[in-house]
C-alpha cells in the first residue's frame, strides 16, 4: 500500500503532511519495505508520521523519532523508539547511533531552522548506512527570514545544496573544486518543490563510452 493510502484511510494519531511529498517518500522508500532497517525522523510532530513509517514499511523497521519536547516519549509502541534531545546535539545524535546504529533513512522534518537543519546534516549523513537516503522536507523555510533563510542568503540550505551539487560534479570542475567524502559517498542530489534527496552510494571509476559501429 502506498503512503498516499495509508495516509488518506489513517484513523490514528493525526498526520500533517504536504500533499506532493507521498510520491516523494515512496520513490525512494519503497524498496525498504519489509527488510530490516533503521528509519529516523527528526521531529515528532503528534506522532501520526511515525505510526505511517511503521505501517508503510512493515514488520523489520526500526522507527526512531528525536524530538526537544518530552511528552513525545509517549508515542513509542512497538518497533517506534523516540528519544528527546536537539537535532543539534551531535553528543546526543551519536547516543542514538550509539544505541541503534547507522540509520538507512534520515527524513528532517525537525525545527526546519537553516542552522539546526546544517548540523544534523553535518553530522549525520557521514554515518549513515552507506547506502541510505537522506531526505530534508519543508525547505520552504529556506527563503522565511525568520528560520535563516532568505533568497540567495549564505548559510540557507538551498544555498548548501548549490555546494552540494558542485562538490556532487567536483571530478569535472577541472580542479576548481576538490573531490570530498561527499563526491565519492553520494550518488544523486534530487530536488523537488521543499524537499531534497541525498542518494548515498559507492561511486566508481567514471568513464565515458562508445560503442557501436559507423
Amino acid at each position: 500500500m502506498s503512503t498516499w493510502s495509508i495516509f488518506l484511510n489513517n484513523e490514528k494519531r493525526i498526520v500533517h503532511k504536504w500533499k506532493h511529498y507521498f510520491p516523494i517518500y515512496d520513490a525512494f522508500f519503497s524498496r525498504y519495505i519489509n527488510r530490516p532497517h533503521m528509519f529516523m525522523e527528526i521531529g515528532c510532530g503528534q506522532g501520526g508520521s511515525l505510526q505511517l513509517w511503521k505501517n508503510a514499511l512493515g514488520p523489520h523497521a526500526q522507527i526512531v523519532g528525536i524530538d526537544i519536547r518530552p511528552e513525545c516519549k509517549k508515542l513509542e509502541e512497538d518497533q517506534i523508539a523516540v528519544r528527546i534531545g536537539s537535532q543539534a546535539d551531535d553528543a546526543f545524535l551519536a547516543d542514538v547511533l550509539e544505541e541503534f546504529g547507522s540509520p538507512d533513512i534520515v527524513l528532517d522534518d525537525g525545527s526546519h531552522i537553516m542552522r539546526d537543519i546544517y548540523a544534523s546534516f553535518a553530522f549525520l549523513y557521514p554515518r549513515m548506512s552507506p547506502t541510505g537516503i537522506y531526505m530534508v522536507e519543508d525547505l520552504h523555510t529556506a527563503y522565511w527570514n525568520e528560520y535563516g533563510g532568505g533568497v540567495r542568503r549564505e548559510g540557507s540550505f538551498i544555498e548548501t545544496i548549490k555546494r552540494f551539487i558542485d562538490e556532487l560534479n567536483a571530478d569535472h570542475t577541472r580542479g576548481v573544486v576538490a573531490p570530498t567524502d561527499f563526491t565519492r559517498s553520494t550518488l544523486g542530489i534530487h530536488l523537488y518543490d521543499s524537499v531534497c534527496v541525498f542518494e548515498k552510494g559507492r561511486t566508481l571509476n567514471k568513464s565515458a563510452l562508445k560503442i557501436g559501429k559507423l
